[in-house]
């Protein structure tokens, strides 16, 4: 098999705050931006690799998902514990002074950990964690 990376998805809780995190802040092309019945699913990308990108989708728009789950995921997101993504960067300390001057919540300054990368994590809008690694 020859199998790739196109696309993950990440829960979003107001579409204009995850746009100004991935586009503006961060960088991304909005590639795909779809409204219904009052929900938006938003794909980003970054423009060097067109095609892996990331679906910002509203989870209670999830098939099959009970009430119940869906206050469960709200409540996982609200903390933070719900989603994770990681992202590369040529300079993680240009790239965390920009977060950090962005008013971006915080959740781990650069560091170098045990397992031989070092990073700094983030959380967007809807509280997912952003972690961002130096690129090697």
């Amino acid at each position: 098999m020859n199998l790739t990376i196109h696309q993950t998805f990440l829960p979003h809780t107001d579409p204009a705050a995850s746009l100004a995190f991935y586009q503006d802040l961060l960088g991304f092309k909005v590639l795909n931006d779809v409204g219904y019945n009052g929900l938006h699913w938003i794909t980003v990308g970054p423009e060097m690799q067109p095609s892996t990108s990331i679906v910002l989708y509203p989870p209670q728009a999830a098939p099959g998902v009970t009430d119940d789950e869906r206050r469960t995921v709200a409540e996982l997101m609200a903390k933070g514990s719900y989603a994770t993504i990681i992202l590369a960067t040529e300079d993680l300390d240009a790239t965390f002074e920009q977060l950090q001057a962005s008013g971006a919540e915080v959740v781990q300054e650069p560091i170098e950990q045990p397992y031989g990368v070092r990073d700094c994590a983030v959380r967007d809008p809807a509280g997912n964690l952003v972690r961002i690694q130096q690129r090697r």
